[in-house]
């Protein structure tokens, strides 16, 4: 079983917030607010979103690769991480 199962209703929870905060974006440039309100609402959003992604990432690791019940499964693991940081690294 995935590890977000057991984190759902945290991390549905960050998605929404984020969620939220794009939807203040958009209300923002609809009211044409200024570039610098802008600018700093998508910050936050950079923000919010690379933290749900680091911890996402770091369960993995640690679910996947370091608890991981066999030697198939921590390697499995790995190249999946692998995989995801080359294309979030892009």
């Amino acid at each position: 079983m995935s590890h977000t199962v057991h984190q759902k209703d945290k991390l549905i929870a960050r998605v929404r917030r984020l969620k939220g905060q794009m939807e203040g974006i958009e209300r923002a440039l609809e009211g044409d607010a200024g570039c610098g309100e802008i600018l700093r609402q998508l910050a936050s959003v950079r923000g919010a979103l690379a933290g749900l992604t680091a911890e996402v990432m770091e369960d993995h690791l640690r679910y996947h690769v370091v608890e991981a019940e066999t030697e198939a499964g921590r390697r499995q693991g790995g190249e999946e991480l692998i995989e995801v940081i080359r294309t979030y690294l892009k």
